[in-house]
Parts: structure tokens; sequence; C-alpha cells
């Protein structure tokens, strides 16, 4: 009797199982229990989750382990037992995640040790399932990279700063709202309201990554478009945050003028980003995959069986007749 296809990830002798369970304890232990980063203070994984709670640029991490088994569940579907052909080149990606951690432990970098981890799990995928399932789940592994703060986007919120007092002024004169800029401050042409200053939290950075994160999971499961459409549905959360945040910021002035200044600058501020922005922004990715794809995201279509009635004659029937 053949084994199901469904479960070909588990048809391994008990022997390579305990092969990857010491791979995986090992690895473990090096994360979760080597403290020699941040001056001794702090593991791999406990200065992963410090940056997560500290930082609201990287407020989104915690959801990234779950977006990753819903991808790993997803890719598993597509596997049958002939891809299963164990690779020795897996092991080329092991080496390559062993020398990342060993780099991280000499330079006391953690971020190096998060990175290696994809290549120690591909390579283990790699090595002990063969390469097609490993190019399958190849991409799961490495999303864990979004989870890794970049310093390089930093240096990006002063212009975004500029770029969303810029277009959150234009947006608010849209509105009827008359008002001054002067550098990344806006202020009321009439003096109706005080001046709000665009800082670093409104500049839309942290909006940036966590829709960031959101485009390009949308992009790997959208499995039906071509490789180009999802591309540009994973970098679609660029243009949509800068004008999703823009519109955010706008919608402050215009609460400023025609509601209540005190519940523009305190309530509706703390709360716009979730109530308009993501929404909206969620939106605007679900409108560019319908024109993309020419239809309603991730519904599958309804088969149309239509059945013959037992009094209509059949072809032969017809030509007797």
């Amino acid at each position: 009797m053949e084994k199901s296809d469904k479960n070909t990830l588990l048809y391994l002798p008990l022997s390579t199982w305990v092969l990857i369970a010491i791979c995986l304890t090992a690895a473990a232990a090096f994360y979760l229990f080597y403290y020699g980063f941040t001056e001794g203070n702090d593991s791999a994984f406990s200065w992963i989750c410090n940056i997560s709670c500290r930082s609201q640029e990287n407020a989104h991490n915690w959801i990234i382990p779950i977006i990753v088994i819903f991808m790993l569940r997803q890719a598993s579907r597509n596997i049958n037992r002939k891809q299963l052909q164990p690779s020795l080149h897996g092991l080329w990606f092991i080496v390559i995640g062993c020398l990342l951690c060993v780099a991280s432990v000499r330079t006391q970098q953690p971020r190096i040790a998060i990175g290696a981890l994809p290549f120690i799990l591909s390579g283990l995928v790699w090595y002990y399932w063969g390469t097609k399932i490993a190019l399958k789940t190849a991409f799961p592994f490495f999303f864990l990279w979004m989870a890794l703060p970049l310093p390089g986007f930093q240096h990006a919120t002063v212009g975004l700063q500029q770029l969303s007092a810029q277009m959150a002024h234009w947006g608010a004169q849209l509105c009827g709202v008359q008002t001054i800029l002067e550098g990344t401050t806006v202020t009321s042409a009439d003096g109706s309201w005080d001046s709000f200053n665009i800082a670093g939290g409104c500049s839309g950075i942290r909006s940036l990554m966590a829709l960031l994160m959101i485009s390009v999971a949308w992009g790997y499961l959208a499995h039906k478009l071509a490789l180009w459409k999802r591309l540009i549905l994973a970098l679609s959360a660029i243009p949509l945050s800068i004008i999703g945040n823009a519109f955010r910021v706008a919608s402050i002035f215009v609460c400023a003028e025609y509601i209540n200044p005190a519940f523009a600058g305190k309530t509706w501020h703390d709360w716009s980003g979730l109530l308009f922005f993501f929404p909206a922004t969620l939106i605007g990715l679900t409108i560019l995959h319908g024109l993309l794809s020419g239809e309603i995201p991730f519904l599958k279509k309804r088969r149309v069986i239509t059945r013959r009635s037992l009094n209509t004659p059949t072809t032969n029937e017809k030509e007797e007749a």
C-alpha cells in the first residue's frame, strides 16, 4: 500500500529525524542561550525580541513567524513524493550559515546571527529533502529577514518627513483647508489651530516597514500572477505607504479645521493609522491585485456544472428520430 503524498515530508528514516533534531537543538541553543551580544547582555533571540518591543519600526515582527508558517504550509501543498531527492548541495548552505554565526560571534553582531538562520534552515531542507523542495521553501525561510532592522531606512526618515509634510499640505488645500508650510511644520493660514510638526514618527517609516512586509507576503502568495506582476505587488508598498501616510496627516489638518484641534492633535493622531491608513492601503493592494489579475484576489472561481435533463434526447436519439 503506497503512502499518501500529503505527508511527503514525514517519510524519512528515524535516524534522519534524529540528526535533524540534533541540528535544530544545536541551533536553538546558540540563538537562545549564547549571551555574547551587546556586551554579553543578550542572545540573538533576546536581541531581536528587544528590538521588536523597543523599536516601533519593527513592532510588526511578532507576526512574521506566523506568516512564515502559513507560507510553508501553502508551499507544502504542492509537494509530492517524487520530489523527495536528498542532495549534498544543501551542506553548502549549512556551512554558510555556520560561518555567518561564527562571524556574528567574532564581531558581536546579532544581526548577522539572525541573518544566518534562513541559510541553516534552507540547507537542512535542501540536504534532507532535495533541491525542488528547497526551492519551494526558500522564500518563506528568507522572509525572516523582514524582521531585521535596516539602518539605511532610518536615514530616509528626514526625506520622508519633508515629503509627507508637502503632500499633506497639498491634500489639506484640496479639502479647503489653507495651510502654511515651513520645512516640516504646518500652520493654519488663519490661525484657527496651532502648528503641527511632522516628526519622525509621522514620516511614514513605521507604516512603510509593516506594509512592505504585507506586500511582499502578498506577492509571494499570489501564485497565479506572472513574476513581474508579483514584483509590482511586492514593491507597491512604497508608493502606497507614502500616499496613504500623506492622506492620514492631511486628515489631521482637516479634523483640526472643521472639528476640534485638540481632538485632531491627540485622539485622531493616535488612532488614524489604525482606522484610516492601514485599511486604505490594504484596499489599494486589493485593487492593484484585481487590476493585475482581472479578478477578485484569492477567491476561487466556482465551477458551473450543467446537468442534462433526463428528458433531453441525446445526439444518437436525434439521428434515429
